[in-house]
């Protein structure tokens, strides 16, 4: 087995071999140029996401913007990362479609073993976010969590367990308070309902350039 194989496998590994230093050197050579643009090379940005990661076509993300390799990542349609995140990914990240993050979300594929005499060594383990989740501010994402579709992460959990789809979940450790229900549906804020007038104004306002 190949150093390469036993990250993929979640065997213990070191990463100094078998061109594992020049593949990070390539990866942050392209970060560096990202997170160097200007607000208005859009264009240059979007090519320069879609040559960073494995899949990141048509998703936004906003820097500055931190990663291992970013060929291990992989972001859906219509997903947006604001700014001041940070992908640990020796291990595999696939986010899915229409997934939002707020600002300083960690997401770590990567563990060191409790025995003190074996902490030079790493493990991975992959994290998945399924689609149409919002992971709030300051969230950190463990190795080997799932997150399944349409979940809310509050801001500033630590997330160390898969949270089943359709939750909203917060805290640290991070834990699931209730279902996404029929409340949910219809106030967006509080007291504050969903008003199809009020959308359609937005949407009109919206077309005046």
């Amino acid at each position: 087995m190949t150093m390469h194989e036993r990250i993929t496998n979640g065997k213990l590994y070191t990463d100094m071999c078998e061109g594992l230093p020049e593949e990070r050197l390539h990866g942050k050579k392209m970060m560096k140029a990202f997170n160097d643009t200007a607000p208005d090379e859009v264009e240059y940005r979007a090519k320069l996401i879609s040559e960073m990661l494995d899949q990141g076509k048509g998703c936004w993300i906003e820097p500055p913007f931190y990663f291992c390799y970013g060929k291990h990542i992989s972001i859906g349609e219509g997903s947006y990362v604001n700014v001041n995140c940070n992908f640990i990914d020796d291990g595999q990240i696939t986010i899915g479609k229409k997934v939002m993050f707020g600002p300083a979300v960690t997401i770590a594929t990567v563990g060191h073993p409790i025995n003190p005499q074996m902490r030079e060594y790493m493990y991975t383990a992959p994290v998945t976010i399924e689609d149409n989740c919002w992971i709030g501010a300051g969230t950190t994402i463990c190795p080997g969590v799932t997150i399944g579709e349409d979940s809310v992460i509050g801001a500033g959990s630590v997330v160390v367990h898969d949270i089943p789809a359709n939750s909203i979940a917060v805290g640290n450790p991070c834990r699931v308070i209730r279902e996404i229900n029929e409340h949910d549906m219809e106030f967006y804020f509080k007291d504050r309902r969903i008003d199809v007038k009020d959308l359609e104004e937005e949407a009109k306002l919206r077309e005046v350039k």
